[in-house]
């Protein structure tokens, strides 16, 4: 059952995101015939995208329909989704989450799979044109844009890792600087990049250059075009992690970020909590997202079922007569 519809209140777990790896979790839950809910805002990271790559069997599939399929799918277990946004969420004897609507839903265990949004740099023209000729990841979209002429926007020194890899789906590779200075390259850096035969080019980046509905250029600060035809830029991640942090997760900082520190199986550090996808670290493709989920939902049922068990041999034993 989807869309906006009227569901109780009590559940054995509440999903936040219906994502990649909040769809996926659902899906385990609800065929191990947990009590499951899905809270969907509808804001998927890869919507810019026309494709997604790289998900054996799903190659090419519109993010979209793979979200509509998986929406079909859950609902085939009695997975109930609700169109809304999680706004606040506590935790007492269950998860209480209070949804935009006005409504609160409780549950015995919570998985945030809430993602991240990409913050592009102020760079003229390219949020416009992002998904399309502005890329940030070559295994996603290196072989829908081989041999072209690729740019490749500097956003830290770590960006000569991104102008290095995409010289395996083009060798007509520019390395624009912008705000990096090239004294902050290492000399390692420096040499790769030659090696590669990718064009350093400093000086900061105005914005690009578009004709004809198609991206044609590089245009700097000081008035020079250079022309290329895909930028790849890597832009600063976002995750979404709020509500792990209001309800008390253990948070730590990484070199993309700061993330709720998670175990092998996605539990956070508070008992019930669970994250999973981009809400729980950077290098998710869709397929790892998912991945994620299943573990996660896996692990979820695991844990309701040793506790209920638990909770029958106190219950057993209170019994007893001595």
């Amino acid at each position: 059952m989807t869309g906006n519809h009227e569901v109780s209140d009590g559940y054995e777990v509440i999903v936040i995101g219906g994502g990649a790896a909040g769809l996926s979790a659902a899906l385990v839950l609800g065929r191990a015939r947990r009590r499951t809910l899905v809270v969907d805002a509808g804001e998927p990271r890869n919507a810019p995208a026309a494709h997604m790559q790289g998900y054996l069997s799903r190659d090419g599939m519109p993010p979209a329909e793979f979200l509509a399929v998986g929406r079909e799918e859950i609902a085939r277990y009695g997975v109930e989704l609700v169109r809304d946004r999680a706004v606040d969420a506590t935790k007492g004897e269950d998860f209480a989450v209070r949804l935009a609507g006005g409504r609160t839903v409780h549950a015995r265990a919570l998985v945030v799979a809430t993602g991240l949004r990409d913050e592009l740099p102020p760079v003229d023209g390219l949020a416009a044109r992002f998904g399309r000729d502005v890329l940030h990841c070559p295994y996603c979209h290196g072989w829908e844009v081989r041999d072209q002429a690729f740019g490749v926007l500097a956003t830290s020194p770590l960006s000569v890792h991104q102008a290095l890899m995409v010289t395996q789906w083009s060798k007509d590779v520019t390395f624009f600087l912008n705000t990096v200075a090239e004294e902050e390259l290492s000399d390692v850096d420096l040499r790769r990049l030659a090696a590669a035969g990718v064009d350093v080019v400093p000086g900061e980046v105005a914005g690009v250059v578009v004709e004809e509905d198609r991206l044609t250029g590089v245009r700097l600060v000081d008035g020079t075009v250079h022309a290329r035809e895909t930028l790849f830029v890597a832009p600063r991640a976002v995750p979404g992690t709020d509500l792990l942090r209001r309800l008390g997760a253990e948070m730590e900082q990484t070199p993309f970020g700061v993330y709720p520190v998670v175990d092998g199986r996605g539990l956070t550090t508070v008992p019930g909590l669970w994250a999973a996808g981009n809400a729980s670290g950077i290098a998710e493709q869709v397929v790892n997202a998912a991945s994620r989920g299943y573990r996660a939902g896996a692990a979820i049922n695991g844990e309701l079922l040793m506790s209920d068990l638990d909770a029958a041999v106190r219950g057993a034993q209170g019994t007893v007569q001595v």
